[in-house]
This record gives structure tokens, C-alpha cells and sequence, in this order.
């Protein structure tokens, strides 16, 4: 499979069942999808062509309440988990017949001739039991930390997990995992494959359940906008393409337009003449690919930098009277990417590059590597660890249980985050850096913005709060790898999800590797930061436009 830019067809593809607040476990029984609410029971039966929505168990809810597996066997029957307890009925009178009880709470079911797939958050495993004999006949070990879901097709187990936000393909007889996916939208909660009858292909649809905040207009408030929140619930294709070859899965793309402006407007008197200024363009990578690139504002000179594509302003002089807008709009083709690769392919690695060592192992970046704290850390953070890649998780899990996320405005060393405990994303990739470049791991800073996590939102304007930055670390023989900077750190202690664990969601852009991002010449010298920052010189425009979700093509 190759993925083909052109955009989705204009049939419906989102599934949005009127009512539901929290969908969890879904099926496909003809050309009907079937889901269950967990909040309030309802099973619902909906038309794929029509969209018409239906409760089938309107007498029955009740015994349905927390519900959030659900499978239909050979027979028609329906089997679904509430609480520890598994569950079967006919689509009947959904009276329900219980089957077993497992130790902890029952979140997916599966089922295949006799045979039955449990999966439990609490005990990390998959129970399978003998449908015949309602005795367990083994357990595999369940991927993810979070709540997961399951289903079957052919001799592939296939989860959702909603912490990992990701969807699982796993052997069915061994629980080998055979790789994963990063979904589009966080939560997913229930999967299931359904067969499209006019291409004959199977199509994975997975639903979503998670807490939106929102404005919320209250008149009997003095504040009459509060932030609030409201259940968002949909059901959404998920196209993928798995690439044994190079190791890695692609998942959702989406066409977006990025502009990068700035509005000249120097907060003191200044003057400087010839100058160049130089933003760094996004870049071509396994998944992003450039559709076209045009000024805004003011025209600029294309150079390639270290390989990159780089776009230079010139001005005869700048001062504090003048007034410019000027930037770049990129069309970028954007996709979830994550790679496939385990410890075992990082055994007997060659050595590195050459020129690597005094590119990517040296503090060329302010990262206290000589520093008493941060070589103790080096070593506490991998202790006896051999494995590159293992080395790499050691030290992600390490900086994870020291740092807690929050921001400033100036970014510190590793050595005085640290000993603070609190960093931003750039000061976990401070750290990180450090930590893996004092274990002979290459690796380097990625940047620069996420596009606001909203694919529904097309064709509108959309602003990041922040920039943002993360890691690559370097496999030889394997390439470049992705990890992110701080979003998994989301429990104190771990366990820490894998999500982006070497992997991306589609709305990472990525713009400059190695280069600066932003910088200044004058009269060709460097303008440092130290003597005229760019924030004092312009105020920066960073928007994103959703255009459209690009389809799979075989």
C-alpha cells in the first residue's frame, strides 16, 4: 500500500451516533455498525449508508451500563464485559448469560470459533478462555498501560489502547506484537473491520471517547464565560501502511497549510543595515512531503543549508520606523509515523558515522555535560545497560521520573533543571541530550510547531499556543529516530506510555534538524540574541489550516 494525495472521498467517514457520550467497543454486522454507550447502556445500531441511528436494547439498558467490550460470535450472539464480568445475549431479548469473572475490571472481548479474548488493564494481560468449557487456557501479555480494546481478523489480534493512543497488531497465537499505529485523535476506545463492498477491502474504523474543553456561556454567572467541559464521542477510519522494510507504520495524513510571519516592529530604536534573514523551511521526511512553498509579504532567496532548505530575506537596513510583514506558507502533506524496532535489532550495531562523533556526542548546545550532577545522572539513568536502544528508554524513563512539565520564560541548563525538577519541552530535551550524548548515543534537537490536534476542523484558521521541540537519537545500520521531549510523562512515577516512544503524531511539523531555525546577519555577521533578540525586533505569526484528510491507495 501507498498512500495517495489525493483527498478522502466526500461520503460520510466520521460516525456520530445522536446521544452518545461514550462509545467503547464497536462491531460491523452488515452494512450496520453496532456500539455500545459505556455511560449510559445504549446499544446502538447505525446505518453506514444513512447515518439512521437506533437503540436496539431499549427495555435491556440497564444490565449495559459500563459496558465497553462488545463482539458478535458466529451464532449472533452478543458477548459484551461489564465490570469483571464477561456476558452473552442473544440480539433478541439481550437478556443477559454469564460466562466468567475475571480478577479485575473486563474491558475488550474478542471472539473466534471457540475461542474467547479478554483483555484487562489492571493485570496487563489478555485472557483467552475456551467458549465451550468456560475454562481459561491461557494469557498474553497486553502491549499498552492503558484501557485496551480488541478485535480479530484472520490470525491478527488487533487493540486499542487509550493512554498509548495507539492501535496494536498483535500474532494471535503468540501475542507477538507485529506493529503499531499512532491513531489521529487521542482516546481511542473500540475498533472493528469492516468489509467495503465496492472496493472488497477491509476498512479499520476505531471510536474515540475523551473530555473536550469548551466555553461555556452562563448567564447566571457574573463571568459569564466559563471553561468547561463536554463528551466527545465519533467513530473515525483509520488508515494505515505498514513498511516491514524500513521498519516504521504511517498512519492518518493530513494536507495542511503552515505560515510563519513576522511583523517587524523593533520595541527600541535600532538600525542595521544589509541584513539577512534567515527561516529555515519545513522538511522532506518519511512523513512529511511539501506540496509547495510561496512568500508572504515579502520575496525571498531559496539556499540550501546542510541540505535544507532555508528562505532568506534581505533588506538594505532595518530600523525602528519601519513596518514589514514577511514569512512563508507551505502546503505539507503530514502523517502519524511510528517505527518498528526492538532491542534485538540493536545488537552488534556498527559503530558511527566519522564525522558523528564531534557533531552529535560534544555539548555544542549549553548542556553542562562536565558538570558533577550531570554525569552522575549519565551513568544513574543506564546503570549496567549495553543495549543502544535500551540505553535510550533507560534515560527517557529517567529524565521522566526527575522532571515535571512547566514552563518559563528562558530556558536553563540541564544541570539547573535538574535540580529543579520542573522543565519545559526544551529543557527535557536539554537533559535528554546530555544524558544519551554522555552514553555515546547520537542525537539532536527537531523542531519547531505543533499544528492544534483538531483534523475535524477543516479550513480554518489555527494558532499554537507555543513551539515546540523534541529529539532524534541515531541507530547505525537503522537511520534516525524519533522521541518526544515531555507529552508521555503524564504520571508521577510512571508507568509511562510508548506513544512517542520513536514515533509522531500527524500533527508534528517538522522544520529544522541541525540548523538554526531563525537567525539574523548583518553586514555578514551573526546578530546574536545577546545583542538584538528577534523577539525584540518582530512579533512572530504562526498559523495552521487543516485542508483536507489524505486517503490510502493500493
Amino acid at each position: 500500500m501507498i498512500f495517495d494525495p489525493a483527498s478522502l472521498p466526500s461520503h460520510r467517514q466520521t460516525i456520530r451516533p445522536i446521544s452518545a457520550t461514550a462509545l467503547h467497543g464497536i462491531v460491523f454486522q452488515d452494512n450496520k455498525l453496532i456500539a455500545i454507550d459505556a455511560k449510559n447502556g445504549y446499544l446502538y445500531q447505525i446505518a453506514l449508508d444513512t447515518g439512521h441511528t437506533s437503540v436496539l436494547n431499549s427495555h435491556r439498558w440497564q444490565e449495559f451500563v459500563g459496558t465497553t467490550g462488545l463482539a458478535i460470535d458466529d451464532q449472533n450472539n452478543l458477548w459484551f464485559t461489564t465490570r469483571e464480568n464477561l456476558y452473552c445475549c442473544t440480539l433478541e431479548d439481550f437478556t443477559p448469560k454469564f460466562f466468567t469473572r475475571l480478577p479485575y475490571t473486563a474491558n475488550g472481548v474478542a471472539v473466534t470459533g471457540n475461542t474467547i479474548y479478554v483483555t484487562c488493564q489492571r493485570s496487563g494481560q489478555i485472557f483467552i478462555f475456551d467458549r465451550q468449557s468456560g475454562q481459561e487456557i491461557t494469557r498474553l501479555y497486553a502491549p499498552g498501560i492503558g484501557i485496551e480494546n480488541i478485535t480479530i481478523r484472520g490470525e491478527e489480534l488487533w487493540l486499542t489502547d487509550t493512554l498509548e493512543q495507539t492501535v496494536y497488531c498483535l500474532d494471535r497465537a503468540t501475542g507477538e506484537q507485529l506493529f503499531s499505529m499512532i491513531t489521529p485523535f487521542e482516546s481511542p476506545t473500540g475498533l472493528a473491520f469492516y468489509r467495503d463492498a465496492n472496493s472488497g477491502k477491509d476498512i479499520l474504523y476505531v471510536a474515540y471517547a475523551f473530555q473536550e474543553p469548551c466555553i461555556r456561556d452562563n448567564p447566571n454567572s457574573e463571568q459569564v464565560h466559563e471553561l468547561s467541559y463536554r463528551p466527545r464521542t465519533f467513530v473515525h477510519p483509520l488508515y494505515f501502511h505498514y513498511d516491514p522494510a524500513k521498519k516504521y507504520a504511517l498512519s492518518n495524513g493530513y494536507l495542511i497549510e503552515l505560515s510563519y510571519v513576522e511583523e517587524l516592529e523593533p520595541l527600541y530604536n535600532i538600525e542595521l543595515k544589509d541584513v539577512e534573514w534567515r527561516i529555515a523551511l519545513p522538511l522532506e521526511t518519511p512523513r512529511q512531503k511539501i506540496r509547495s512553498v510561496e512568500a508572504v509579504g515579502l520575496p525571498f532567496i531559496e539556499e540550501i543549508q546542510d541540505g535544507q532548505r532555508v528562505a532568506v530575506f534581505k533588506f538594505e537596513q532595518i530600523t525602528s520606523k519601519q513596518r514589514h510583514i514577511f514569512g512563508w506558507k507551505v502546503v505539507l502533506e503530514v502523517w502519524g509515523i511510528k517505527y518498528q524496532i526492538t532491542p534485538q535489532d540493536c545488537e552488534d550495531l556498527p559503530p558511527l558515522p566519522a564525522d558523528f562523533p564531534d557533531r552529535y556526542l560534544i555539548d555544542n548546545d549549553d548542556l553542562a555535560m562536565n558538570t558533577e550532577i550531570i554525569l552522575n545522572a549519565a551513568e544513574e539513568a543506564t546503570g549496567r545497560e549495553t543495549n543502544l536502544l535500551r540505553k535510550v528508554y533507560s534515560i527517557r524513563n529517567y529524565v521522566y521520573d526527575q522532571l515535571s512539565y512547566g514552563i518559563k520564560p528562558n530556558i536553563d541548563t540541564p544541570d539547573i533543571a535538574l535540580r529543579r525538577g520542573v522543565g519545559s519541552c526544551g529543557e527535557y530535551v536539554g537533559l535528554l541530550l546530555a544524558l544519551c550524548r554522555l552514553n555515546g548515543i547520537a542525537c539532536r534537537t527537531v523542531g519547531r510547531y505543533k499544528c492544534p490536534p483538531h483534523p475535524l476542523e477543516r479550513n480554518l484558521p489555527l494558532e499554537p499556543d507555543y513551539n515546540h521541540v523534541w529529539m532524534e537519537f541515531y541507530l547505525p545500520s537503522i537511520g534516525w529516530v524519533p522521541m518526544e521531549s515531555n507529552p508521555d510523562d503524564i504520571f508521577e512515577g510512571g508507568p509511562y506510555p510508548n506513544r512517542f516512544f520513536m514515533g509522531l503524531a500527524w500533527y508534528h511539523t517538522e522544520i529544522a534538524k541541525d540548523i538554526p531555525f531563525e537567525r539574523m546577519l548583518s553586514q555578514g555577521q551573526p546578530v546574536l540574541k545577546t545583542q538584538v533578540p528577534i523577539g525584540d525586533l518582530a512579533i512572530n505569526h504562526v498559523q495552521f489550516i487543516i485542508l483536507e484528510e489524505l486517503a490510502p491507495k493500493d
